[in-house]
C-alpha cells in the first residue's frame, strides 16, 4: 500500500522567493500595513503568488506579535443548551466575523467551579474580551478573574454596574402586549405571571399596570396570577381566571410555554381562542409558537440582536472608542402577530 507523503506547509520565504521581494515586504501586505515604499504592482505580485502558493499566515504567531488573538470568549451558564442559542450565538458571531474574530464557547451548567476554572482557560488562550451570558434576565455574580479582562454582559447584570451589559426591555415588552390587546378592545385582560421575583416578572408586570393606566382602566390585583413558567402551571391559573363571573377576555402570559398551557385550560372549558377568549405570548419561541393552534402572537425576546450589541459593545471597549462602561442597555421585544388575538 503507497503512502501518503505529507504536504509541506508553505512558508513566508516560499512566497517571498515567488514574488521576487523580502519576507518584509510580504509581512507588509499581509498586514496591510501602509507604506510608500511598496508600489501597486508589487502588492499585487504579492497577493498573486500567495493565491497561487495556496499560502495561510499562522494567525497563532501574529497575535503573539501583536499582542491580539483574533478570539473572543463566550462563556454561558445553560444558554447552549437551550433553544435561544442559535439567535444569540448567530448575532455574536455575525459581527465577531465582520472584525475578524472568532468566538471560543465555554458552556459551565451553571457549575461555580467548572466556570472559574473554564474562565482561567480561555484566559490562559490570549482571548481579546469575553462575553459572559445568562440563560435568563437577571443579576450575575461573576469569578474575580471575569475582572480581568474587558467584559460584555448578556441578559444579564451585576448589581454595581460596572461592566457593560445588555438586556430585553421587559417593560416595553409588558406594555406593547397590553397595548395591543386594548387596541383591539379587549378591557378585562388576566396576566399569567410568574411567581418568582426576576426582572422579566417584575418588569412585565410594570408594564402591563402601565399600559392599563395609559388606557384609563383601574389595576384589579384580582386579574393577575402567580406561578411557575412551566407549560403545565399555567393551567390553573387560566382555570382560576376564567372561572371568574366577570372573566376577562384576554389573558397575558409570561411566556410562550405558559401559553401552551392556558391553551389547554381555555379549550377545556368550551371556549375558542381568540373568539371568545384572546392569548398573546412573551419569547416568540417559535417551537412552540408557531405551531400552536391558532398561531400564538407574541412578543420576542431579542435574542439576536443582543447578541450583536455585546460582541459591538466589545469591539468598542477594545477600540478605545467606548466611553461610559457602567451602561445597561435595554433593547426593544418586538410584537410577533398571528392569530390567537
Amino acid at each position: 500500500m503507497q503512502s501518503k507523503t505529507k504536504k509541506r506547509v508553505v512558508t513566508m520565504m516560499d512566497v517571498a522567493r515567488r514574488a521576487g521581494v523580502s519576507q518584509t515586504t510580504v509581512s507588509f501586505v499581509l498586514n496591510n500595513a501602509e507604506t510608500p515604499n511598496i508600489p501597486d504592482e508589487t502588492r499585487q505580485r504579492v497577493l498573486a503568488a500567495i493565491a497561487e502558493l495556496g499560502y495561510r499566515p499562522n494567525v497563532l504567531a501574529q497575535g503573539l506579535r501583536m499582542q491580539r488573538s483574533g478570539i473572543f470568549g463566550f462563556v454561558t451558564d445553560q444558554i447552549a443548551i437551550t433553544p435561544h442559542a442559535g439567535k444569540i450565538f448567530e448575532g455574536a458571531q455575525d459581527v465577531a466575523w465582520e472584525n475578524g474574530k472568532i468566538l471560543m464557547l465555554v458552556n459551565t451548567k451553571s457549575n461555580s467551579d467548572l466556570e472559574t476554572t473554564a474562565i482561567d482557560l480561555i484566559l490562559g488562550r490570549r482571548v481579546e474580551g469575553i462575553i459572559y451570558a445568562t440563560m435568563y434576565h437577571r443579576a450575575a455574580k461573576l469569578p474575580p478573574n471575569l475582572r480581568e479582562i474587558p467584559t460584555v454582559l448578556l441578559d444579564c447584570y451585576v448589581e454595581d454596574r460596572q461592566l457593560p451589559s445588555v438586556v430585553p426591555d421587559e417593560f416595553g415588552g409588558g406594555y406593547g402586549a397590553v397595548k395591543y390587546l386594548l387596541e383591539k378592545g379587549h378591557r378585562r385582560i388576566g396576566f399569567v405571571n410568574h411567581v418568582q421575583d426576576i426582572p422579566a416578572a417584575t418588569g412585565r408586570l410594570e408594564g402591563y399596570r402601565a399600559a392599563l393606566n395609559d388606557y384609563g382602566i383601574p389595576f384589579d390585583p384580582e386579574l393577575v396570577c402567580y406561578d411557575e413558567s412551566r407549560q403545565d402551571n399555567g393551567y390553573q391559573c387560566a382555570r382560576q381566571l376564567l372561572q371568574k363571573e366577570d372573566r376577562p377576555t384576554a389573558l397575558f402570559c409570561f411566556n410562550d410555554r405558559t401559553a401552551m398551557s392556558v391553551y389547554d385550560a381555555i379549550r377545556n372549558l368550551n371556549l375558542k381562542i381568540p373568539e371568545d377568549v384572546a392569548v398573546v405570548g412573551f419569547d416568540n419561541q417559535e417551537i412552540i409558537a408557531a405551531h400552536l393552534y391558532p398561531p400564538l402572537t407574541t412578543m420576542e425576546l431579542p435574542h439576536y440582536q443582543m447578541g450583536v450589541w455585546a460582541v459591538q459593545k466589545l469591539v468598542e471597549m477594545l477600540s478605545g472608542a467606548e466611553q461610559a462602561k457602567s451602561i445597561q442597555h435595554k433593547i426593544a421585544c418586538p410584537l410577533i402577530e398571528r392569530n390567537s388575538a
